[in-house]
């Protein structure tokens, strides 16, 4: 009950600090103080004036002008204040109260009575972790904003090494992949290169690369092996660009020294296996490649490569990374039909075609 007593005094505190003012005159005060104010807030235009005139920012017959125009605003003011001297009268002053205190009085009241009726009195508060899980569900579900409040924050902060760490596995996730390279490359040159950081700036170019392994990821790679000669991702790109450059012994080599340092339960080694057994000449079962790993990542961009060019045709060169990565990744009865493909989309344009097939002959998939 001590609630709705507390409710009660400050209501009635609010509703007499308003009524308040409303009781006294319009000009209980008197037209003196108003002209005063005029006049106090014309002398402050005059140095203001003077202080732009000073800097600059006014020529001495703009500052003329400008000084005439504030004058004119002060004799109009002036005008004003004679033509409002009468006072209200006391029945109408009467009524304003009146209506005052009723409107007033009759808010607090009728929102008391909706809640009666709507509400929930009786409920027990919520704990404060409570009443923020539904905010935090939303903004988890809301990636774009965030990123874009963290995106602003950079811009703000560009020497926050920690803040381009964060956001780089984001940018992966939202397929922005150069961005990804981009924002691990910042966070190298602030925070330092350590195998983890040059290991993701390497795979980040090989996915904005379309699971390509370019010099560019090679070398980050061999950097992150400098300093970690143990890093699996980058052991496992390196014997990837290895088997993409038709390497294959040496391919097969690093998959095996990379399975057999491996832990039994790491995710990697279902993908090394499959690689292992690709090379080997045996047959593994045909089933998509785990997405916890870069692997698999390799694999979601080789199909959205193979989507691309199936819809608006590609470049021999890209045909060609669509045949040298179907090979990569084991499926050699895709990386046939991307030749196929590839024939009739260049059909015409024989250098092209002869490209992609120097390429389907470097990997294996067409033979003399």
């Amino acid at each position: 009950m001590s609630i709705w007593v507390l409710f009660l005094l400050l209501t009635a505190a609010t509703v007499m600090a308003v009524l308040w003012p409303l009781s006294r005159p319009r000009n209980a005060l008197g037209p003196a103080s108003a002209r005063e104010g005029e006049k106090l807030f014309y002398e402050e235009q005059l140095q203001e004036i003077e202080r732009d005139l000073a800097r600059g920012m006014f020529t001495p017959g703009e500052a003329a002008a400008a000084k005439a125009e504030a004058a004119r605003r002060l004799i109009r003011a002036e005008a004003r204040n004679d033509g409002e001297t009468k006072s209200v009268d006391e029945p109408a002053l009467r009524r304003r109260r009146a209506t005052s205190a009723l409107a007033l009085s009759a808010i607090p009241l009728v929102a008391i009575a909706i809640y009666g009726a709507q509400g929930s009195p009786e409920l027990p508060g919520q704990p404060l972790s409570a009443r923020l899980q539904p905010i935090a569900e939303t903004a988890n579900m809301e990636m774009g904003e965030a990123v874009a409040r963290i995106e602003t924050h950079l811009q703000q902060n560009p020497e926050d090494g920690q803040g381009w760490e964060v956001i780089a596995p984001v940018y992966i996730r939202m397929g922005r992949f150069d961005d990804a390279a981009m924002a691990y490359r910042r966070a190298i040159n602030l925070l330092g290169a350590d195998a983890e950081r040059l290991a993701n700036f390497g795979e980040a170019l090989v996915m904005a690369s379309e699971g390509v392994v370019s010099s560019s990821a090679r070398e980050a790679f061999e950097q992150a092996l400098d300093v970690d000669p143990a890093s699996p991702k980058a052991r496992f790109f390196l014997a990837t660009a290895a088997q993409q450059d038709g390497d294959e012994d040496r391919a097969l080599a690093q998959y095996r020294a990379l399975l057999a340092d491996s832990p039994p339960d790491a995710p990697w080694v279902e993908v090394v296996s499959r690689r292992i057994a690709n090379l080997e000449g045996g047959s593994v079962v045909a089933r998509p490649e785990s997405s916890g790993d870069g692997a698999g990542a390799i694999a979601g961009m080789v199909s959205s490569l193979q989507e691309r060019l199936a819809s608006q045709g590609g470049s021999a060169e890209e045909w060609g990374r669509l045949v040298r990565s179907y090979a990569v990744l084991g499926q050699e009865e895709r990386a046939e039909q991307a030749l196929a493909d590839a024939r009739r989309a260049l059909a015409g344009d024989e250098p092209a075609i002869e490209a992609v097939e120097s390429v389907a002959r470097d990997v294996g998939i067409l033979r003399e």
